[in-house]
Parts: structure tokens; C-alpha cells; sequence
């Protein structure tokens, strides 16, 4: 019997071949063109008719700053996209890669929904700390942060929220943490490339300055190191989910700026430690929990090769 880490289990995939995943890329890509063509040109139409719309596009097309309570939309437009990443990916994983699409979740072939709830309470509790304390620093140091609840947007941004960026932490962590990582644990074994091999790519999505880039990357190799170690996406989408979501929702109130793009060595240390003690404790209760880490190879078949050679390939059941 032999067991495999959540970044080899694309050798599990029925067709798995070492060029199957840089084909599931490629189909994906082209699904997801198709997707947000079929949102863009509506909307391109609809911007060419209408002026109101037309001067709203040109403004989001001419902005970094996407949350504004004034107009709510324009988060839709910054996450829209990214959790229309989901569909793509999962679908062309399937037709390329055969059965078994769950294994980008976890060694158990879904999403283990009573894990990820754990590791979102977790999260919460990490996290509350960290922000009540960076509050209380910021309050100290004479920075206003006293919430105001008065704007007339309020809550439907918050709704927004709630709604949208679940999905948006999601597909990032389906896209870095499950495709990528499984991509290069299918050509190299030790953990650490599939770790910090698509670090930088996770980095360059994100337009920060160099504090921030760093906290980014930290993030990355914390939430790889966390789906490597746990088995699978949930802790690392807990993670990316409440990081996200208490950001937005303090920014809704005033007490951050949600649209910051700097930071400082204090903020890098501060999210550094927040996230470390985040995953000292998840993998602990993971390991009391008994969450599966790795996934049982099932038996292997004989087949004959394109060559006339024979080789084992495993059989995936389910």
C-alpha cells in the first residue's frame, strides 16, 4: 500500500500523462475566454447604448480602487472574474483529466465541508485577535479608527461581501493551491517545489508594493504548506476567506482603507505572525481530528503503452 500527498494526486486521474495538466490549462483558459465574453459584450453593448453606462465602464476600466460604497459594482467587476476562474477549470479538468475531479480539493476527493467549517471558526478567532490588536496599535498611534456605519451603501456592500468573496477566496485557492500545485507535484515529488513554485505567479496577481508582495507571498507559502500538510483546500480557503472578508468589512465602516496597496515591515511581521499561528494550530487540529493527509493509491492495472510496453497505471474507483 502506498500513500500520496495532496500535491502528487494528479497521478491518481485515470488518464493522467505528463502533459494532461498543461492541456487542462489550456482548454480552461479557453472556456473561461468564452465565459467572460458572453458577460463582456452585454455589457458592451449595453455601455454603447446608454451613456450612463458607458461613462461608469470608462471610469472601472481607469481605476485601482475598487471598493467604493458609492458604487458597489465595481467589487462585482473585481471578483466576478476571478470566481468565474471555477467552472472552467473544473470542466476541462474533467474532459482532459478524467474522473476524479474532487482530488483538487482534498486526498479524499471533495471538499470536506465539517473540516473547512472548523478551519473557518479557526480562522475567525486567529484573526479577530489580529485585527483588534493592529486596531488598537493604529488608535494608539493617533490613526482614527472609529467605525461609521452612517453611508447609505453600507449594506449592500456588506452583502456584497458576504456573498462574493467566499467564492472569489475559493477560486484562487482552486487555481494556486489545487491546479498549480498538483501541476508541478506531477513532475517533481518533494513538496517544496509544489509549495513555492507558483509563489511568484500568486504575486504578480496582486498589484502591492514591495511589503505588500512580501505579506502576499507569505500568504502563498503558508496556504500551500497548509493544503500540502491538511490534505487538501479547506484551512488554506478558511484562511484567504476571513483575511478577506474582515478586510472588506472593516473597510466598509472606515476602519481600514480596503483599496491599500502599501504597507510597511510592521504589517509584514504582524500578517506574518497572524498567519503562522493560524497554521501551527489548524495542522494540530487537523492531526487531533484525524483529517486525512494523503490519499491511498487503489490498485494498480497493467496496460499495454503506445510503444507495445506494459506499465501500471492506478485505478481510480468512484
Amino acid at each position: 500500500m502506498s500513500w500520496i500527498a495532496f500535491h502528487r494526486l494528479a497521478h491518481l486521474r485515470p488518464r493522467y500523462r505528463w502533459w494532461r495538466m498543461l492541456l487542462t490549462a489550456l482548454l480552461a483558459l479557453v472556456f473561461y475566454v468564452v465565459i467572460l465574453l458572453m458577460v463582456l459584450v452585454p455589457v458592451g453593448i449595453v455601455s454603447a447604448l446608454v451613456p450612463e453606462w458607458g461613462a461608469e465602464v470608462q471610469s472601472l476600466l481607469g481605476t485601482m480602487a475598487f471598493f467604493d460604497l458609492d458604487r458597489p459594482w465595481l467589487l462585482v467587476a473585481l471578483v466576478l472574474p476571478l470566481i468565474l476562474m471555477i467552472p472552467p477549470l473544473l470542466l476541462a479538468s474533467r474532459i482532459v483529466e478524467g474522473r476524479g475531479v474532487g482530488l483538487l480539493s482534498s486526498v479524499t476527493g471533495r471538499l470536506r465541508l465539517g473540516w473547512l467549517g472548523r478551519s473557518l471558526l479557526l480562522a475567525l478567532g486567529v484573526f479577530a485577535v489580529y485585527f483588534a490588536v493592529s486596531l488598537a496599535v493604529s488608535a494608539a498611534t493617533g490613526t482614527d479608527v472609529t467605525p461609521d456605519f452612517s453611508h447609505p451603501g453600507l449594506w449592500t456592500m456588506v452583502l456584497l461581501v458576504l456573498l462574493l468573496i467566499p467564492f472569489q477566496a475559493a477560486a484562487e485557492e482552486y487555481v494556486f493551491r489545487g491546479y498549480l500545485m498538483q501541476l508541478v507535484g506531477g513532475w517533481l515529488r518533494h513538496p517544496a517545489f509544489a509549495i513555492l513554485l507558483p509563489v511568484p505567479l500568486f504575486v504578480l496577481g496582486h498589484g502591492y508594493d514591495v511589503w505588500g508582495a512580501a505579506s502576499v507571498g507569505v500568504f502563498a507559502v503558508v496556504a500551500a504548506w497548509l493544503t500540502w500538510r491538511t490534505g487538501g483546500l479547506e484551512a488554506a480557503i478558511a484562511l484567504h476567506l476571513v483575511n478577506n472578508v474582515l478586510i472588506f468589512l472593516f473597510g466598509s465602516v472606515g476602519m481600514v482603507d480596503a483599496n491599500a496597496t502599501t504597507g510597511t515591515p510592521v504589517d509584514l511581521l504582524a500578517s506574518t505572525a497572524a498567519m503562522v499561528v493560524f497554521a501551527f494550530l489548524a495542522d494540530r487540529w487537523a492531526g487531533g481530528l484525524g483529517v486525512a493527509r494523503t490519499a491511498i493509491a487503489p490498485p494498480a492495472t497493467v496496460s499495454r503503452g503506445a510503444d507495445g510496453t506494459h506499465h501500471l497505471e492506478p485505478v481510480l474507483h468512484g
